[in-house]
């Protein structure tokens, strides 16, 4: 005999009035143990390594290249893949896109729980898309949408979301962990047994994690998130686990009014070709998604600070902790005090820059808002700052530069530990630095 917790399936061998892990009080319910022996389990013999097979051909190209690329070249039949992202950030209008195209070489079973099928074919129809051989469910029920499964033995099978489905044998709540629990074990089972490709579509918390989903992520073979923001068309994929293929991948999308768009060439969208914009407080870093380098620009604003108080200090795609290291550097090895005056740093586009080497751009944009300088537009900078301002080497240098120089670009600053290994091969003018003040100097930013 045990008591579970109607909330979250927690379960205790006596009755608690507060569950340990959600926090509900009085949710503990008397239950017998489950019996599992007559479960549909999936089973195969042993069989030496040597003599598995497997054929990359066998892959399914989603017709998304930014998505096959995250996935590592397609879905693999027979594994389950989490898709997460905030709601209404296009996640069910990516799958869409997919299905269609992956419905041109089987039945593909959409599963909407949040949507009715009418609403479906509307967004369909906005989209231009269409596709005999996709199936849409419309129900929120997992018996029926197992029985359909089973009965169209579909190639790919979507459920949008795994959060709005509900077993009528649970009696927890819809949405709740052991609801998300189970719908994840019965859809993983089935893919495995069924060999079929299955997307599952996951809501993910205000902290940007998931919340019942985060309960399945050890089931399922790929874990992706879906990021951007509502006032903002760029999207972003990022794989956080993906047993085919790398998570050191990036997908970038635009979303537009007929869908989701490719970003096939990230830095001639987030940067100007031939040099960014000949701003002051503008300047161009090279930051490395994964293996992907890209060209992003970054404005800076410095202006007298009218608050009384303490200075304003702004950050937009950048991280404020390291902007903040950075404006310390800058006031202790160059002397520039900086406490009188509000700053805001923005990243053109949308994008996120995470990475230490695009310190240098981010000091050099700074620089030239402050002393209201313009920097030469078609000079690329990279290199991260220490306390002591000396510029750090930075990884993957040859192709940011080979970056640089396919957008026209014609200067690199870039650390002088690098420029000694002889490895560049480029007709970009390159101009190394090792310590902050060279690096002003180079750009015509000192006083």
């Amino acid at each position: 005999m045990a008591y579970k917790c109607k909330s979250c399936g927690y379960t205790s061998v006596e009755w608690l009035g507060r569950c340990p892990k959600c926090g509900d009080w009085d949710s503990f319910r008397q239950s017998e143990s489950e019996d599992t022996s007559g479960k549909d389990i999936v089973d195969e013999a042993p069989k030496p390594l040597s003599e598995i097979s497997f054929d990359s051909k066998e892959r399914l190209p989603t017709g998304i290249g930014e998505f096959d690329r995250v996935l590592g070249g397609g879905l693999i039949p027979g594994s389950v893949t989490l898709l997460g992202g905030d709601p209404g950030i296009g996640k069910s209008t990516l799958l869409l896109q997919a299905a269609t195209n992956l419905a041109k070489r089987g039945k593909v079973l959409y599963i909407s729980g949040e949507e009715s099928s009418k609403q479906l074919k509307m967004r369909a129809d906005r989209l231009g898309l269409s596709a005999d051989d996709l199936i849409i469910y419309s129900g929120q029920s997992l018996e029926n949408a197992v029985s359909h499964l089973n009965e169209l033995e579909p190639i790919c099978v979507i459920v949008d979301s795994i959060q709005s489905l509900q077993s009528t044998g649970n009696s927890s709540s819809l949405g709740s962990t052991k609801q998300v629990r189970e719908l994840g074990r019965e859809f993983t089972r089935l893919a495995k047994k069924k060999d079929i490709a299955t997307l599952l579509i996951g809501h993910i918390t205000k902290s940007g994690d998931f919340s019942g989903p985060k309960t399945i992520e050890h089931l399922v073979d790929s874990t992706v998130y879906f990021e951007g923001k509502r006032d903002n068309n760029v999207r972003m994929m990022r794989p956080e686990k993906n047993r085919f293929g790398s998570t050191r991948l990036l997908g970038l999308f635009q979303m537009t009014e007929k869908g989701l768009q490719e970003i096939l060439n990230p830095s001639q969208f987030f940067a100007k070709k031939n040099g960014h914009s000949d701003q002051k407080g503008t300047t161009t870093v090279c930051t490395v998604e994964g293996t992907r380098p890209i060209l992003v620009e970054i404005q800076a604003l410095v202006t007298p600070s009218n608050s009384g108080g303490s200075a304003q200090r702004r950050t937009t795609g950048l991280d404020y902790n390291r902007a903040s290291l950075l404006f310390a550097v800058i006031q202790k090895q160059l002397g520039i005090n900086l406490q009188e005056f509000d700053i805001y740093l923005n990243v053109v586009g949308g994008f996120k820059v995470e990475e230490t080497a695009a310190d240098l751009g981010i000091v050099s944009a700074i620089l030239s808002s402050f002393q209201d300088r313009k920097i030469d537009s078609q000079t690329v900078i990279i290199g991260e700052v220490g306390l002591s301002g000396e510029i750090r080497p930075v990884k993957n240098l040859k192709s940011r530069v080979n970056e640089a120089e396919k957008l026209g670009y014609r200067k690199a600053l870039i650390p002088e530990n690098h420029a000694k290994s002889n490895e560049l091969e480029t007709n970009v003018d390159i101009r190394p630095v090792s310590v902050l003040a060279d690096a002003i100097s180079e750009l015509e930013l000192r006083e």
